[in-house]
């Protein structure tokens, strides 16, 4: 029963190695060369703006709209396995999607007539 899992942690270890190889390389083949441009917070090519102690407050429109992308995103990813097994579910399995879709935009239309996708 383990030896199914021996694929999945030889691939974990890959990518942590890969991971731990990137990071030492970087910090050792890269250029050393430091000055003030480098050290500040890249914003776009924005000059920084002067923020509060403790930092500032960001918009809540940014979190809405990061989380209706995972909201939406989460969801579509529900249609792949419907898509490889659509043959084995059947009727069922077409009336079921299609009420999972009506649901999404449902929700889609709400956030739309909301104005939760304006961005001012």
């Amino acid at each position: 029963m383990l030896s199914l899992y021996v694929p999945i942690m030889v691939l974990a270890a890959l990518a942590a190695v890969f991971a731990v190889f990137s990071l030492v390389m970087g910090a050792v083949a890269g250029p050393k060369r430091w000055n003030r441009a480098k050290l500040q917070a890249y914003e776009s090519g924005i000059e920084p703006t002067p923020q509060a102690r403790g930092g500032g407050r960001f918009p809540l429109k940014y979190y809405l709209t990061a989380m209706l992308f995972i909201l939406f995103d989460i969801e579509i990813i529900f249609l792949y396995p419907w898509a490889v097994t659509f043959g084995a579910l059947g009727v069922f399995g077409l009336i079921e999607m299609v009420l999972f879709i009506a649901a999404v935009l449902v929700a889609y239309a709400y956030v739309w007539r909301r104005g939760g996708l304006e961005w001012d």
